[in-house]
């Protein structure tokens, strides 16, 4: 299946999972807490978001103390080994508290349980665990959970068939900057990633669905939105628009003063896309653009379609095209086969770009892939010690990144206030660079200029104009 292929779920189906929820609330929900734990991705966020929104009309309430939970549900994720070992630690330490409060409905969903060798393993090993469901299964929890309450205990994990679900209600996080999905899936099938076999193929949202959600989140007081999906540059609507049609679609949208996006796949970056960032006053001048390697044989091998210069040259456009614009990246050291010099090539790239931040990552075989079969699997040892040495080169770059800031002014979206030692505010510029800056006020949520007056760790320090 292709992103030009849509099967939304139906209106039908929606509106019954949200009488079933409202039901629920009637017979049970009546004083009851829940916890949603989540692991990994955005997107696993925004699915977080979903489930706390049924859970909630379903009457049940958040809380941050696992005894007085009535339910409590992992939602996982499964791109990296110590994130299973995680979640697998998690519920098992539930077993006393299940034991004490048989009452206790434990569940564990996402992308780790739509892997059914490791939904089955869960569904054996903790039998006091209540519900297990794939990433498909999202607009039908309220159903499982009312099953669930009558008793029955649940595994469902059903094929990808690419549904999209529009009308799920959401609880969100914060109430000034929040994420919109664009789209679902990839189709690049990476080497060594475990996305398409959990997530399913590339389906586009209809981009009218898009920009009602944007207005409707404008007018419940939104500031920021940043636009996911697991390759953004490849959205295409049933319609034939692009994912630079969104971010003109949106620019003008009353209320929204920022528009982030991630993540951006370096074969797909168009110039269109580039055009947009520089011409469009909204769009942050930061992109999120993952490198991986900097080898050209790891990068092949990781079949990622893409050369070290061609990557080059997308960060040169970018620098030359988009004002104070800001790289972030993801590399992965220990990949299979990966020789001293192809690291090195790993290491020229990142003095090159001069990336203002690096998600660095051990290797970590996922079952299923292409890269877990391969031959010239890297010691730990060895990953270990080029992951050290990676950091200190990434930790150098972001050095030389935030010192040019020194001496200049921007403007500082304000997210909170951290009092450990003095009352600081901390916000973000628009390409991404977090600042911190003395205040006695609680600014969160307005715009303030700020003049950068040093560096603390990545982050820029500032004083309020």
């Amino acid at each position: 299946m292709t992103n030009r292929t849509r099967l939304h779920i139906s209106d039908e189906a929606i509106q019954h999972a949200n009488e079933t929820a409202k039901r629920i609330r009637e017979q049970y929900g009546a004083g009851k807490r829940y916890i949603v734990e989540s692991y990994g991705c955005q997107m696993n966020a925004h699915d977080s978001e979903r489930l706390r929104g049924m859970l909630e009309i379903m009457g049940y309430a958040p809380t941050d103390n696992k005894n007085e939970a009535d339910f409590i549900i992992f939602n996982t994720c499964c791109v990296r080994e110590h994130a299973e070992k995680r979640v697998f630690g998690n519920v098992g330490a539930l077993k006393k508290l299940k034991d004490e409060k048989p009452s206790l409905i434990v569940g564990v969903c996402g992308c780790m349980m739509q892997q059914k060798a490791v939904s089955d393993r869960l569904y054996k090993r903790f039998p006091f665990v209540d519900l297990i469901f794939g990433t498909n299964e999202l607009h039908e929890f309220p159903q499982m959970f009312e099953k669930v309450l009558m008793g029955e205990r649940i595994k469902r994990v059903q094929d990808l068939e690419g549904e999209i679900p529009e009308g799920l209600p959401a609880s969100r996080t914060s109430t000034l900057s929040t994420n919109v999905v664009v789209m679902y899936g990839c189709d690049n099938f990476c080497s060594y990633c475990i996305v398409p076999y959990v997530r399913g193929r590339e389906r586009s949202r209809e981009i009218s669905d898009i920009i009602d959600e944007v207005k409707q989140l404008a007018k419940q007081g939104y500031k920021e939105i940043t636009l996911l999906g697991q390759n953004v540059n490849s959205y295409k609507s049933a319609d034939g628009h692009d994912f630079a049609d969104i971010l003109y679609a949106l620019n003008d949208c009353e209320g929204i003063r920022r528009i982030r996006f991630m993540t951006s796949h370096p074969k797909d970056l168009s110039e269109k896309l580039i055009d947009a960032m520089t011409n469009l006053d909204h769009v942050c001048n930061h992109i999120h653009l993952p490198v991986q390697s900097g080898s050209d044989r790891i990068l092949k091998l990781m079949n990622r379609k893409y050369t070290s210069a061609h990557y080059m040259h997308l960060v040169d456009e970018l620098r030359k095209r988009v004002k104070d614009i800001e790289i972030t990246t993801d590399i992965i050291v220990g990949f299979p086969t990966e020789t001293d010099e192809d690291f090195e090539a790993t290491l020229d790239i990142v003095k090159r770009a001069e990336f203002s931040a690096a998600f660095t990552f051990k290797y970590s075989p996922r079952t299923g892939t292409a890269a877990a079969k391969m031959d010239g699997q890297i010691a730990e040892a060895v990953k270990k010690q080029r992951l050290k040495i990676l950091n200190e080169c990434c930790a150098e770059a972001t050095k030389k990144s935030n010192e040019k800031y020194i001496g200049t002014i921007g403007e500082v979206f304000v997210e909170g206030m951290d009092a450990r030692d003095i009352p600081l505010g901390y916000g973000r510029l628009g390409n991404f660079k977090t600042v911190y800056f003395p205040t006695d006020r609680d600014l969160t949520g307005q715009f303030v200029n700020v003049k950068i007056t040093g560096i603390k760790n990545s982050s820029l320090f500032g004083e309020l104009i």
